[in-house]
This record gives C-alpha cells, structure tokens and sequence, in this order.
C-alpha cells in the first residue's frame, strides 16, 4: 500500500513513470523556471502539530499551472511537478520534526482544460493525466461529480485510479455497475483504517454530496441514508486516534454535517477532521472543540494546510484541541519558501512535468488559434461590458462559429447558459488549451424553429428572474450536471464579491498588494492565507442566460429558438410553456450544427485573431 514516505522517496529518485518521454528514453530534463512576474512571498511558516495534512481539491486537469501573465493567473503558476518536490521536502521536514504528514485529495479532476479534457474521439478523457496525477503519494482520495457524468470515466476511476491506491480511493457512498457482476459495487473503498507513520490509527470515509442526472452505471446514494447502512455503523464503532472524513461536498453543507453528527455519537471526544470540495472557495469550519473542516479552493490555485496537536503538554482545560489552517498559493515562490530547500526540484518532480508536457504536446493543445487583444473576464466584469467573456461568447465567437449552420440565414435568438464558459480568456496567443480551460463542455446547439422573437425574449426574462416577468420558479426537471456548475459558479461569485466588499481598491493603494484572494473564514482569529493580497473587483450575477437577438425584426416575427442542450428540459421548455401554453418538447430539432460549445472560440480565434 502507498504510503507518503515511500512514495515521496520514490519520487525523490526519479521512478520511472508509466508513460515514457516519446523521443528520448535518455534525455535530461531542463530545470523549471521561476515565474515571469515577480510573487509576493508567504508571510509566516507553517504552524506543524502532531498531524498534518497537505489538501488538494477540484485540480479538474490544470495540472500544468496557470501559464498567463495577467493578474492574479501568475499566483497560482506552479505545475504540478512543482507541487510534487513540494510535497517530497515536506515530508523530509516531517520526518526530521518527528510529525505524521498526510496528503489528501476531495475529487474533480476532470472537465477544466486540455490534459483532462482533449483527447481525441474513442480515447477517454483524463486517462493520461490522471496516470500523472498518481504518481503523488496520496494517502486519501475520494471522488467527484465530474468523475460521474460519463461511464467511461467513471469506470476508468474504478479499474485504473482506484487500484493506484489499494484501499485509499474512498468512495462512501457512490457505486457502479459493471458487466458480470451482480447489483453495484463501490468504484473504490467504502473506507479504511491505517496507522500513520507514527502509528497513529486513522479511519477515513470519503463521501460525495447529492448529485444527481449521473450516467447511467452510477448508483449514488445520499450521505443522509449511507448513515443508515450497517457497514457505516459497524465501521465507526471502531476505536481510533482520528477520523478523517474526506468529501467533494460543501464544509458547510448539510451532508457534511449529518455524517459528522452520526460520527460523533459513538466518538465524543475522538479529533475529527473534515476535508471538504465541490463550491470551489476557500472555507474553514469548526464543528466543535476537537473538529476542523477545511475547503481548499480549485484548480490549483490553492493547496490546503490543516495540523492539529494530538498529544499537547497542557491541553485546554474544556477538552479542546489546537488547530491551524493556511490557504497557500500554488506556486514556486510559496513552495521553495515553506521548504527551505535550496536544492528544490527532485528528479521526481521534474519527471511529473516532462510527462505533463509531453501529454499536452502529444494532444497538440500549444496549437494557437490566434491572439486575443484584449483580456476577457467572466465574474468581475458585468456581461453587458466589453471585455466580459460572456459578450465574446455569445455575441462574437457564435455567430462566427455557427455561420456554415443549415439554417443559417434564417434569423435566430440565441439562447446560451452562462455556465457554458468556466474561465477567462486573456490576451496573448489563444491555443487549444485555453479553449478548454474557457469553455470545457462538449454541448451541442438545438433549436425550436418559428417562436415568435417576442416570446423568445420572455422566456428570456423568465430563466433570469427579469422583474415582471410572468414566472422565475420553473417546474422542469433538474439538469444536475450544469445546475450544479451554475451554483459552484454563483457560490463562487458570492464568495468573491464579499472579500471585494471587505477590502477593496483604497487597501490595494496604500499597502501595494497584488490581486488575490482575501479570505474571512470561520477558523481565525489569524488569517487563513498564507500570502497577502488585495481582492479584485467583482462584478453584479451573472445571468442564467445571455442572449443575442437578430436586428431589425419586430416581436411577432418567426425566428429560430437557438439554445444549448442540456438548459432544454431544466429551463427552456417550461418557460416556453408559461409564455406560449404550448408544450414544445416535441417541436424540438437536434442538428442546427455539429459545432460544439468546447469548439466556438477556437474557430473563432481562427477566423479572427489570426493576424493579430
């Protein structure tokens, strides 16, 4: 079985990866360079205790770092070969001070940019990235909704990633069913006890929040029941030093809540830490004197540190105990200064990189479309403003894209979901990366021929909640997959727009910060960030829907209701029958164009930033 301290030596001398660097089994490795634009440093060492843990969440394939030089994208710029001699001389460090060190993921590693997403038809997505992403000594992993949406990958995680980490790929509460076998089975471990280096004894579970609209081999059952099930019974009946409670679900949420309660009936004082996922913040809760659960961001811009003092010398007189917190930016600079190491790349980290590279390569995804002029925001610009990614998207690059439709001349109101872009885009060469780190989803555009363009904009104003539009509670059902990227991005946004209202741009002025995140959690009364910056401007929501009518054309006129797939039975059709009283379910035509969302700004990079 891994372990953190046998794999992060192996590591350290440079193990063989699975996929071999294609042109020269030989070839050395070039040292990596530090970031273009300076870093501002951490501003205090890490608080260690008797047990640490290193948290990573939501990576969703930006393994390779944030490559733009535009504010903040430079903070969060260390790849994940960086990250690994990261975690290699931490766990020196911990061997020296005599602690336990854990390394802990909480899902999503798909659906985010080229590596998890580019590969070509008949391939399954992440399959080479994610053999990259083993080759770090986690000790816990649990998956994540975007592991659910496709069979195929979630069988990959089954027979593949989870036998990477005998026992340790914790799936609670989520099955698969596989042909031969009989009912489902747990796509990894349902949960497991091991004893740390320094022999403490860990139970783990690792849970996922409701999720639903899954592929159809997926069986989900909600953290509410899985409580109920005599294996969860049997398991926390067990006499442990910790309870390790990993989950791509909110901290907050109520999931996390109602396993920590039922954990708590027959552990009282037992230390639980909660590892949390999924909202894409960071966020810190205490549940009680002896708990912590810790939300560690997304994509690599943020790896969590938790530690907490097992065995103090004069333990607080209530019982409690002494816990520590940090969100550290993901980059070298944040890296080299936690470890002091003079010396920082291991040959097992540079490996990781290479191999990164050479997966990015071999998918072409450093293929540059164009140049964008300018750079292109999704939250901290309205979407009615000029550089909004929104505007470009809907207004701009799908016009161009669908310009060869079959029914192309035929006037349309575009109907797009402002969950169909994930990022911004910034200025510079555009390659086939970028086009999935802005836009991942493979949607397709359907349409409903002859709506008159004045019930088109109702249905419009009804999906965003427009005052004085006839309804906002649509009746359909749920479309899980985009609803939740649309909440993710809401809670987000929210989250963003607090910490721009706390600080804001006079702070920034005086004191001469960077752009980053300003974090207020639950767990000071010390600051969670390990770096000091100032938050950028947020902009008011974003809309449900962003639209596009034709010109000239007055509101009884026919036009074609163009709008994306997977906003159909959760969104359009029930509006549409508020507006119309029709149901327009079979009225619906599937093959406006064979473009696909994750296709758009490519093609229109090409046709228009060519020569820029």
């Amino acid at each position: 079985m891994k372990t953190l301290a046998a794999l992060a030596a192996a590591l350290a001398l440079g193990a063989r990866p699975i996929v071999a660097c294609p042109d020269d089994e030989h070839h050395t490795h070039a040292r990596r360079a530090e970031p273009s634009v300076p870093l501002t440093p951490p501003t205090r060492p890490l608080v260690w205790g008797d047990i640490n843990i290193i948290h990573t969440t939501d990576t969703h394939g930006w393994l390779l770092g944030h490559q733009e030089p535009s504010a903040p994208e430079p903070n969060y710029s260390g790849d994940f070969g960086d990250f690994a001699s990261f975690v290699y001389h931490m766990n020196q460090t911990a061997i020296e001070k005599g602690h336990d060190l854990l390394l802990v993921d909480t899902g999503d590693l798909h659906d985010g940019t080229g590596l998890s997403d580019g590969y070509p038809n008949g391939e399954i997505d992440g399959q080479e990235s994610d053999e990259w992403f083993a080759k770090l000594p986690y000790d816990v992993l649990t998956i994540g909704n975007h592991e659910l949406y496709s069979n195929a990958v979630a069988h990959n995680m089954h027979t593949t990633l989870s036998q990477k980490f005998p026992g340790r790929y914790l799936t609670s509460n989520v099955n698969i069913t596989t042909k031969g076998v009989k009912g489902s089975v747990p796509i990894g471990s349902r949960s497991v006890i091991f004893q740390t280096r320094k022999g403490r004894k860990v139970l783990a579970l690792g849970v996922i929040f409701n999720a639903t609209n899954l592929d159809t081999d997926i069986v989900l059952q909600s953290a509410e029941a899985m409580v109920n099930e005599e294996w969860f019974k049997e398991v926390i009946k067990e006499k442990v030093d910790l309870i390790l409670l990993t989950g791509h679900m909110p901290v907050k949420g109520k999931g996390s809540g109602s396993v920590f309660d039922r954990i708590r009936v027959p552990h009282p004082t037992t230390p639980i830490i909660i590892l949390g996922g999924h909202t894409h913040i960071r966020d810190c809760k205490k549940y009680d004197g002896k708990s912590m659960a810790l939300e560690s961001g997304s994509y690599m811009e943020t790896v969590g540190w938790l530690s907490t003092r097992m065995n103090m010398t004069s333990p607080d007189p209530s019982g409690n105990l002494s816990f520590s917190r940090r969100y550290l930016d993901g980059n070298r600079v944040t890296y080299k200064y936690h470890t002091q190491n003079d010396s920082f790349d291991t040959p097992g980290g540079l490996e990781v990189t290479q191999g990164l590279q050479n997966v990015s390569s071999n998918f072409h995804l450093e293929h540059v479309f164009g140049n964008a002029t300018q750079d292109y925001l999704l939250f901290r610009v309205p979407s009615t403003a000029n550089n909004s990614a929104l505007k470009l998207f809907v207004e701009q690059a799908i016009p161009v894209a669908l310009s060869n439709a079959t029914r192309a001349k035929i006037p349309k109101f575009l109907l797009i979901g402002s969950g169909a872009l994930r990022y911004d885009i910034f200025k510079g060469p555009f390659n086939r990366n970028d086009q999935f780190t802005a836009s991942s989803y493979a949607d397709a555009f359907w349409y409903i021929p002859d709506i008159k363009l004045g019930d088109a904009r109702k249905v419009a104003d009804i999906i965003n909640g427009k005052p004085g539009a006839q309804v906002r509670s649509l009746e359909g059902p749920r479309d899980s997959r985009r609803d939740d990227i649309e909440e993710v991005h809401e809670i987000r946004r929210r989250w963003l727009l607090e910490m721009s209202e706390r600080a804001g741009l006079e702070t920034r002025q005086i004191e001469n910060l960077t752009l980053g995140y300003v974090t207020d959690d639950e767990c000071g009364p010390d600051p969670g960030d390990d770096t000091k910056h100032s938050p950028a401007v947020v902009s008011l929501p974003l809309p449900s829907m962003v639209t596009l009518a034709p010109p000239a054309l007055n509101d009884s006129a026919p036009v074609d209701l163009v709008f994306l797939n997977f906003s159909v039975q959760s969104k359009v059709i029930p509006a549409l029958k508020t507006v119309t009283h029709i149901d327009y379910t079979n009225q619906i035509k599937k093959d406006y164009t064979e473009i696909v969302t994750n296709q758009v700004l490519g093609i229109y990079a090409e046709q228009k930033w060519k020569g820029h």
